[in-house]
């Protein structure tokens, strides 16, 4: 586990930019020949350009074993190359791309017109494989109706959580799991309230969690939060629903400085650690999986052009 320095170096701002009700994800695949570095440069210069200054925040991302042709990464970390599977034969499945790029604003013409320019400059180098929208509901509600997002940590706290510290290769940058879950509304409609709520662990209308005495082992809460030794080791959250009314659910947006606490969260709801699985996933099934590496601001100054 990593050694938390003072002295934490500043990570990508979007990634904490909370309160934004639009958001548009973007994930390529390099053209065959394509250096990763023409992509990095142009998504770097096209970030430059785009501030929040201009209403919409942009947060990058490229698969780990590219990144680390080009720049400094943690040792280990790697794309989401592999299924991961529990013993019943359930599965979140491997989707992993090359490049992402997440815009959230206030509006969602901030986020189409920013991803119309950002889809047309890196078209010579890499085609647009997914593309998807968000939103927010119900303020800080995602579509099962309960609250998301209750145990993450402040926005004080939240960078000490997110970024790799000072002194270790990638300082200041971000790992990121990101994933689709489409909801199975109708069935978990049909189930009356006091069972949703043993299947998240928490009540519904005010979002307080069960006691540990009556908290049920497959529960979401229980299975994804990740302790080491009675010590919670937190994962900062930025999830939003996506979708349509005939199909929609929710996007995973999960920062960490650490990949191991991401990928053992997933192999606990998927009940792969040799526990029960997640009851939710019994209404929610996983759609991708990636993961990518957000380098620090400083990381990526290194790759844009000054035109002054």
């Amino acid at each position: 586990m990593f050694e938390r320095s003072s002295n934490l170096s500043s990570g990508q701002t979007g990634i904490f930019a909370l309160g934004d009700a639009s958001h548009g994800f973007f994930e390529f695949a390099l053209h065959e020949g394509v250096a990763i570095g023409d992509v990095i440069r142009t998504v770097a210069n096209l970030r430059a350009a785009h501030t929040t200054v201009s209403g919409t925040n942009v947060v990058v991302g490229f698969r780990p074993e590219l990144w680390r042709s080009c720049g400094a990464l943690p040792a280990g970390v790697h794309g989401f190359n592999d299924l991961i599977a529990g013993p019943d034969g359930f599965a979140m499945p491997a989707t992993q791309a090359d490049a992402f790029v997440w815009l959230a604003a206030r509006e969602y013409d901030g986020v189409f017109d920013l991803g119309v320019e950002i889809v047309t400059s890196l078209a010579p180098y890499a085609a647009l494989i997914r593309e998807s929208s968000g939103w927010s509901y119900r303020r800080s509600r995602d579509l099962t109706g309960f609250e998301d997002g209750t145990e993450n940590p402040t926005l004080y706290e939240a960078p000490k959580v997110a970024l790799i510290p000072s002194g270790v290769a990638g300082e200041g940058g971000s790992i990121l799991l990101f994933q689709q879950w489409r909801h199975d509304t109708a069935r978990w409609n049909a189930l009356a309230q006091a069972r949703q709520e043993e299947i998240i662990g928490r009540t519904k209308p005010d979002s307080i969690e069960f006691p540990e005495a009556t908290m049920p082992a497959d529960s979401h809460v229980s299975r994804s939060t990740l302790e080491k030794g009675g010590v919670e080791l937190p994962i900062f959250r930025r999830n939003v629903p996506y979708g349509n009314v005939s199909e929609h659910g929710t996007t995973f947006i999960g920062f960490a400085a650490e990949q191991r606490r991401l990928h053992d969260m997933l192999a606990q709801m998927a009940g792969a650690d040799g526990g029960p699985r997640d009851a939710l996933t019994r209404y929610t099934t996983p759609l991708t999986g990636a993961y990518y590496f957000c380098p620090s601001p400083s990381a990526l100054a290194q790759f844009v052009i000054d035109e002054s």
